[in-house]
């Protein structure tokens, strides 16, 4: 379905539009546990009901002072959560892809024990943070992999549009998903290569999970995609001219 902007609405959960293309894996339980606290229920109590993810949602409060964040998580196996969209959708990002967020998690607490000290940061938990907020997964031909990394923006989206049929983009960063509840064109995903051979967010879920590691994060391995030039994501993109802005669609340097 292509689409336009839309303005913004009092209640943030109400504002999402599911129809959007990008949300096509995350209607279900997405929808159900928007209407339930339409209906009243607390966020963390509509989520738990889903029994959906590896670990329970519990209200901000529940996180000690100066206690971080992923370390109360590691521990307790116990998510803090506030209402508003951010937090709703990482929780989400639980119930869909509940081995990878519990191996950024586990790779979040490893850093920290070597570190010493549980807030201390540094280029790993960085890239963590990164992916965590903003990484997409990409499943495309050789073609668009290579229009990508050399930032050809004119090849991958007009010369070798017909090729997006044979590709498969998921996101997953919640703050990611949370800017594109309000659409704008500059809307830029780390995006990070799946292999080809998965058919379901399932297996994307495992191989992702297998696949990431402290190492391979060092070396920061994505590639920035504005994801409104997805063809059949934005009604705007059909017309070519819309690739021609050099703020967003940038020239490799």
């Amino acid at each position: 379905m292509l689409t336009g902007a839309s303005a913004p609405v009092a209640n943030p959960l109400q504002a999402i539009d599911w129809e959007r293309p990008w949300l096509a894996h995350w209607r279900e339980p997405g929808q159900r546990v928007a209407q339930a606290v339409a209906a009243g229920a607390t966020l963390s109590d509509a989520l738990n009901r889903e029994q959906a993810a590896p670990l329970l949602f519990v209200p901000q409060s529940a996180l000690p002072p100066g206690e971080a964040y992923e370390h109360y998580i590691f521990n307790s196996h116990q998510c803090p959560t506030r209402d508003g969209l951010h937090d709703f959708l990482n929780a989400l990002c639980w119930m869909r892809f509940p081995r990878t967020k519990k191996k950024l998690n586990q790779l979040h607490a490893a850093e920290m024990a070597l570190a010493g000290v549980p807030n201390v940061r540094g280029p790993v938990r960085d890239a963590l943070t990164v992916f965590d907020e903003n990484a997409a997964f990409l499943v495309a031909p050789q073609p668009l992999w290579e229009a990508l990394i050399a930032k050809d923006w004119q090849s991958l989206f007009i010369e070798l549009r017909p090729l997006w049929r044979q590709a498969q983009l998921v996101l997953f960063g919640h703050a990611l998903l949370e800017k594109l509840v309000y659409p704008r064109k500059p809307i830029t995903a780390h995006v990070y290569r799946a292999q080809p051979a998965i058919h379901s967010i399932a297996d994307m879920d495992a191989w992702v999970a297998a696949d990431l590691s402290a190492d391979k994060l060092a070396d920061k391995p994505f590639l920035p995609l504005p994801v409104l030039g997805v063809p059949g994501w934005w009604r705007e993109n059909e017309n070519v001219s819309f690739y021609d802005d050099p703020l967003v669609f940038r020239p490799n340097r």
